[in-house]
């Protein structure tokens, strides 16, 4: 069962949730190197008998300072929440990446907020962890207040694989790429993409293939093709299996970038409905057909392909 977790949405927490271990940072995706830091803080939680919080931020500072970057996200504030509730996290808080908070001096961030609302006892960041204006402050300037602010600084090695650090940035590269199969085993779980079904051209329905169309909003955008999916709908533990297409549609001459998604044994309305994808393998790439005889052959070949995933 999911453990319910506190939402703050400014640092004025309850007195319980002072004194607390914190962990500080995007965690988008929620990664093998993420996992590292938040068992680590399990295992001081235990021992010290404090309460485990994380501060995170929306948006993406990144996302916030490039308008430009509109697909960048692994995961939303949802998803996010739900990973942190995995790792005994007790509460959360979402601070607002805005043109205020952006300009905090990186000492007033560790007096005014780390010292005097949290009065945080452990501290958990990693190595590249920059805060305040103009990303002035680091680790390094962390650790030099220990002793003044009375809080542990931890940041462990970041967790590497081939020599490669596990990062956010590798994760949606791998993405990027459509090795779906190898983010997932960097993920420690499925990708997935939560969205509303919104109303389509009903292409897929004159062919005999219907689908239900998926808004991306500000996901990281995987290589346009065909994947196999597992789809949820909200708030059910039961999965349906299904194929999903992520393109530009290039034989209908399409130009806007659609996830659509074909539904296997299924029957039933399901505008408006959110539903959470799952890609569990790239299949192929987005080709263009020369009819569309050519396009159903070729979606009845994907077909038995997906079906073989479980």
């Amino acid at each position: 069962m999911v453990k319910k977790i506190k939402l703050y949405e400014n640092f004025n927490v309850l007195q319980k949730h002072k004194n607390s271990i914190l962990l500080i940072g995007n965690f988008d995706g929620l990664h093998l190197g993420h996992q590292k830091l938040f068992n680590l803080a399990r295992k001081y939680k235990n021992k010290k008998n404090l309460k485990v919080g994380v501060i995170t931020f929306d948006p993406i500072p990144k996302m916030y300072f490039n308008k430009n970057l509109k697909n960048h996200k692994i995961s939303n504030l949802n998803q996010k929440l739900n990973y942190f509730s995995k790792f005994n996290v007790d509460f959360f808080i979402v601070k607002k990446f805005d043109k205020k908070f952006s300009k905090i001096k990186s000492f007033d961030f560790i007096q005014s907020i780390l010292f005097k609302k949290l009065n945080s006892k452990y501290i958990f960041v990693s190595n590249n962890f920059r805060f305040g204006n103009k990303r002035e402050g680091d680790v390094k300037l962390l650790k030099s207040f220990e002793n003044r602010f009375k809080y542990k600084i931890i940041n462990p090695k970041p967790l590497k694989n081939k020599n490669k650090v596990i990062s956010s940035t590798f994760i949606r590269t791998l993405i990027n790429k459509g090795e779906i199969i190898k983010a997932n085993q960097f993920l420690n779980r499925n990708w997935s993409i939560e969205g509303k079904v919104i109303y389509g051209r009903k292409l897929g329905r004159t062919i005999g293939f219907p689908t239900c169309n998926i808004n991306l909003g500000d996901y990281v955008i995987a290589k346009p093709g065909v994947y196999a999916v597992r789809v949820y709908l909200k708030n059910k533990k039961k999965y349906l299996r299904g194929i999903a297409n992520l393109g530009y549609r290039p034989t209908f001459n399409q130009k806007k970038l659609l996830l659509e998604v074909n539904l296997f044994n299924f029957s039933g309305n399901l505008y408006n409905k959110n539903l959470r994808v799952e890609f569990l393998k790239f299949i192929r790439k987005e080709l263009k057909f020369k009819n569309i005889d050519q396009l159903k052959k070729q979606i009845k070949l994907d077909l038995k392909i997906a079906k073989k995933f479980k």
